[in-house]
């Protein structure tokens, strides 16, 4: 999807530690009209997939996953990183290595919110080394639901993540993909035609 290709290399900014900041569009500040346009294009790349719901980790892929759900009609589950007072204490729970954090959290979700007749579609900000995927294709496989597939925005393909998790069988569809990046710039995956 060029659209988002043409709005990182326009807005946002590579940091040192292949660190790619998109926080004016994407996760900080929310470019709606911008995201409602990733969302639908993620709903027709799945059309056909029969999802009922979209789940996700707080906090940076909540907008995207919430617009994806709205697009296919259905709800969204945010799985938390921290417990808090409100939560039930019947989770599913699943422990994760964060890269862009640099630290491992429990994520937990009640269990009435993942039902086992579920056709679930995972949405994410951003797809590095999978970890967050791991775990939350651990949550839905608890529950005994289905996981359709992935969809991330943009995704880090040189860190590996999204091909070992392509290899063991989940559909992973990314709308940008990163071939390469220095302290200064980057190179989008241009994926061969043959």
């Amino acid at each position: 999807m060029f659209l988002i290709e043409e709005k990182i290399c326009r807005e946002g900014k590579v940091l040192p530690g292949n660190i790619l900041k998109v926080g004016s569009f994407l996760n900080q500040q929310l470019d709606i009209a911008f995201l409602s346009e990733c969302a639908k294009e993620i709903a027709r790349l799945f059309e056909n997939e029969h999802i009922t719901k979209v789940i996700t980790i707080e906090a940076s892929g909540i907008a995207l996953a919430a617009l994806t759900a709205q697009a296919l009609g259905v709800n969204a589950v945010i799985v938390k990183k921290h417990a808090s007072a409100n939560q039930s204490k019947d989770v599913y729970t699943a422990k994760i290595d964060s890269f862009t954090h640099g630290n491992t959290y429990t994520a937990a979700v009640a269990k009435e919110y993942l039902l086992a007749e579920d056709r679930f579609l995972i949405v994410d900000d951003f797809l590095a080394c999978g970890n967050a995927l791991i775990g939350l294709k651990s949550i839905i496989e608890q529950s005994g639901a289905t996981l359709v597939g992935a969809a991330i925005a943009i995704e880090k393909k040189f860190q590996g993540g999204g091909d070992r998790l392509r290899a063991s069988g989940m559909r992973i569809e990314s709308l940008a993909m990163i071939e390469s990046m220095t302290d200064t710039s980057l190179t989008f995956f241009t994926p061969s035609t043959l």
